[in-house]
């Protein structure tokens, strides 16, 4: 099927449009000047910020003026991830889509639906000339995904709507009312090296399914980091181990899949042995959720120096007595992670250690307390650590009048209650409250399957459903 054929094709249009601008993170000058050219083109008042952030704005229609003004919002850039198989340039390449059943997905890549499917839907509302709605402000914010550097440089007084529209939910079924916030800690040093003294072992974790390390956090999946830190401590008192090597993880914000560790040995057969024992444990420990988990530990061959024992031994006690995972649940809101920690990525390399993490947690002070309990950790160990990236997180109001009203809405509509959520995700609308704390905010969207992966899919019904939703919503918002 050709997307130009799928329902409502004005919203499959304009993100045909969107989707042949190369948009990654950080790299979003033409999605910016394709954006901004929209609105000039529509007539309508267009400025670009002094980060890259686009503000278009559209009169109510007639009959709407007494309503209150709604900030339509949605970030431009997309995270770029193709197989590896796939030769794809993502700075000047458009995306390239196909229609499988009720979904869109991309051939290869990731698709863009994050949040393309709310860029389009804003798009389509601006150029629109039959839907009701009052006065509006389209926020089009950069870097989302990578720092959400537009929504932190978004200004106080810029906006005067009162309430927020955020188009990027990934359940077509949820409102969501409040995300965590999050912040970067990063634990670096670098060893003086030496000749390795031992026999060499290699560690190889692999197959854990991974995760986004918000929403999958409280699910018990394995972190490839954690695991490696628990087979390297079992050799840690009596093995004299020397690191060679450490690679484990990736983005901060994905649960490790993999890791793999070279280290010295005084025994290799005798460690091998402790650490099978233990490998045969954790096997049991995730054989309901981590079918796929492989542990091999094998003899190898390495002419690499290593770092000292003691040097060894301090990396490998701190990456124990890191904390991974969830840390509180919510109070407040039921089944709700409140704060976390994910050790994303340990790399060990010509003797420069660097440990990256990610705490979440919906409540400021209890975010930083688990960013400084892994500071302490880590600074025990001789480590120099830092934070960055902070960002706050986005407190509930699940009574605003913009919440019951699209519950009423939902319901009236579509004949079920919709879930009313929080998540444990980074959304921008924490960022943005801070500066607008009076600010009714919340968050919808249509349904999309592995986003940040090449099975990134959109699912087209439910972008119909959350297409006739969002109208409904600006045609009934309340007066001022």
């Amino acid at each position: 099927m050709d997307i130009s054929q799928i329902e409502p094709k004005i919203v499959w249009k304009n993100f045909a449009a969107l989707n042949a601008v190369p948009r990654p993170s950080k790299k979003e000058e033409k999605v910016i000047e394709f954006i901004k050219n929209f609105g000039e083109n529509l007539g309508l008042e267009t400025m670009v910020d002094d980060v890259g952030n686009v503000i278009i704005k559209k009169p109510a229609t007639a009959g709407m003026e007494n309503r209150k003004t709604v900030i339509l919002q949605s970030h431009l850039d997309m995270v770029h991830q193709k197989n590896s198989d796939i030769q794809f340039d993502f700075e000047s390449q458009g995306i390239e889509m196909e229609v499988d059943g009720d979904w869109l997905k991309a051939k290869g890549t990731t698709l863009g639906a994050d949040n393309g499917l709310g860029v389009a839907a804003i798009m389509s509302i601006l150029e629109s000339n039959d839907i009701a709605h009052p006065d509006l402000e389209a926020l089009f914010t950069i870097d989302e995904e990578t720092g959400m550097t537009g929504a932190m440089g978004l200004k106080p007084g810029q906006l005067q709507g009162e309430i927020l529209l955020n188009l990027d939910t990934e359940e077509d079924d949820e409102i969501d009312i409040g995300c965590a916030g999050g912040v970067d800690v990063t634990a670096s040093q670098t060893y003086d090296l030496t000749e390795s003294k031992g026999q060499i072992v290699r560690i190889e974790i692999k197959g854990l399914q991974g995760g986004h390390s918000g929403m999958d956090i409280h699910k018990g999946f394995g972190n490839a980091n954690v695991i490696l830190g628990r087979l390297l401590y079992t050799g840690v008192e009596i093995q004299n181990i020397q690191l060679i090597e450490i690679d484990g993880g990736g983005l901060r914000n994905a649960i490790p899949r993999e890791a793999v560790a070279i280290l010295s040995v005084r025994n290799s057969a005798e460690f091998i042995e402790g650490a099978t024992t233990l490998k045969n444990a954790i096997l049991e420990e995730f054989a309901a959720v981590e079918k796929d988990l492989h542990v091999n530990i094998e003899t190898y061959s390495s002419t690499d120096k290593a770092i000292s024992e003691n040097d060894s031994r301090m990396i490998i006690l701190a990456l124990k007595a890191a904390h991974n995972g969830v840390f509180r649940m919510s109070p407040d809101v039921a089944d709700l992670v409140e704060s976390s920690n994910n050790i994303a990525r340990v790399e060990l390399k010509d003797g420069n250690l660097r440990i990256l993490n990610l705490s979440r947690s919906s409540v400021e002070s209890t975010k930083f307390a688990v960013a400084e309990q892994l500071k302490s950790v880590f600074e025990l160990a001789g480590m120099e650590v830092e934070f960055s990236g902070s960002y706050p997180g986005w407190k509930p109001r699940p009574g605003s009048d913009i919440v019951k009203l699209m519950e009423k809405l939902y319901e009236r509509d579509f004949g079920a209650k919709p879930h009313v959520v929080a998540c444990h995700a980074g959304l921008e609308c924490g960022i943005i409250g801070a500066n607008y704390p009076e600010m009714e905010m919340v968050s919808f969207g249509p349904t999309i399957r592995g986003a940040h992966s090449p099975d990134e899919r959109a699912n087209i019904p439910s972008a119909q459903k959350f297409w006739a939703f969002l109208k409904e919503i600006l045609k009934e918002i309340p007066k001022k």
